[in-house]
């Protein structure tokens, strides 16, 4: 098959399709280069600001659990006043409090701004996706999303980039400061994006009908959907979670405080290559939803991820990490492309970003707790513990796939 035909989907699409993945996309890229620059300077603010891991993990606990308010927030926002002013508003929240992190002298000042940047976090996944669900048709959706999701790994390895590149010559502050700069990208948006047509006409139904509103997700059939998506993706959040916040600490860690003991700039090139991997994963399910659809690829992926994080967690060989690295990001990772997907095709326009920012963010309420028992297992028992708990959400979160449904070719309400 030739290159040119992989993308002749983007390049027979509406210009308006086009830009608004194109925003969704650079919104989650900006958001990933922002809320990961915390773990890649973890080993720093646990020196400097005397942080043990079961702290550090508790603050990215927090960061979590706003971001899941935050992504229920403007999932509502979102279905009442446009997926593009919910855009906006969660890209300037996260930028402005990134940079605050860096003017944190005490653990409770960047608590707070970890906190208040969770929840433009959260709020940013759940406008994007629905925007580009509704411009996109159903036998493109899986790759567009997939794209947008993607942005992902590009975010977090700009954030391992400028991490190398500033942390060892002007320390952790710096490395915050550099988040203000997403904050910028909002004046684009607002000049080149669109609502959705689907959207604009849903204002013309009944006031009661073009709201979002929670109660219709726990409404007969609707239920059942709810809970098993809300399910599934706390557990898959746990995963990611619990092992991308403490793979950077894993790699830098001296070896007597269970870590392999790398320098800055080789751990950050480490993690980098790891984004490669994360790409090309969120890319190749796309497509691979597409075909051969929703649930299948879903369950290869995340039974695929299971045995690879164990694997990675038995070793503290570099050369071997290197290697593995590239595969658990892919394996590990590319699942999240179809979460936009599939929430999209089984809630209708009403409150369809309204089902989404729940169902995503209730996961991220559940994994919140993730990055401090990863963290406490780590300080106790070590990272060999502590990682394997991760392969286990992993194949909690393929079972609940028994109950739901396959959604490939579903055109949107």
């Amino acid at each position: 098959m030739k290159l040119s035909s992989l993308f002749k989907w983007w390049r027979e699409s509406p210009r308006p399709s086009r830009r608004s993945l194109i925003a969704a996309s650079l919104g989650w890229m900006l958001d990933s280069f922002d809320v990961m620059l915390y773990a890649l300077v973890i080993a720093s603010l646990m020196a400097d600001l005397n942080l043990s891991k079961s702290t550090a993990g508790l603050l990215g606990s927090l960061t979590l659990i706003a971001s899941a308010i935050g992504g229920m927030a403007f999932g509502v926002i979102a279905d009442r006043f446009g997926r593009i002013k919910a855009l906006m508003g969660s890209i300037l929240i996260y930028s402005i409090f990134t940079a605050a992190c860096g003017f944190s002298r005490t653990v409770l000042q960047l608590a707070f701004f970890r906190v208040l940047l969770g929840l433009g976090m959260g709020g940013e996944w759940a406008s994007g996706a629905a925007l580009v669900s509704e411009t996109w048709p159903s036998e493109h959706r899986g790759k567009a999303l997939g794209f947008m999701q993607s942005s992902w790994a590009l975010g977090y390895a700009a954030a391992a980039l400028v991490s190398a590149a500033i942390l060892p010559v002007w320390g952790w502050r710096a490395v915050f400061f550099i988040g203000v700069l997403p904050a910028f990208f909002t004046l684009w948006v607002r000049r080149s994006v669109e609502e959705p047509e689907m959207w604009k006409k849903q204002q013309n139904f009944p006031q009661k009908e073009k709201k979002g509103n929670l109660s219709q997700l726990f409404k007969n059939e609707t239920l059942r959907i709810t809970l098993s998506l809300s399910s599934m993706n706390a557990f898959t959040m746990f995963a990611w979670w619990g092992l991308n916040l403490w793979i950077p600490a894993y790699l830098s860690l001296a070896a007597k405080q269970g870590g392999v003991g790398l320098s800055p700039r080789v751990m950050s090139g480490m993690v980098f290559l790891m984004q490669v991997g994360m790409w090309f994963g969120y890319v190749f399910f796309g497509f691979a939803s597409d075909a051969l659809g929703r649930k299948r690829t879903y369950i290869v992926y995340l039974v695929a991820a299971a045995f690879l994080v164990f694997a990675y967690s038995k070793t503290k060989n570099p050369y071997f990490l290197l290697v593995l690295g590239p595969f658990v990001a892919f394996f590990g990772t590319g699942y999240f492309s179809g979460f936009g997907a599939l929430s999209a095709e089984l809630y209708p326009t009403s409150f369809r970003a309204t089902g989404q920012g729940f169902t995503y963010n209730i996961g991220r309420i559940v994994s919140a707790i993730s990055p401090f028992v990863v963290g406490s297992l780590a300080q106790r028992k070590g990272f060999g513990v502590a990682f394997p708990m991760v392969s286990i959400a992993f194949l909690a979160a393929a079972l609940i796939w028994r109950w739901i449904p396959e959604t490939k070719g579903k055109k949107l309400e």
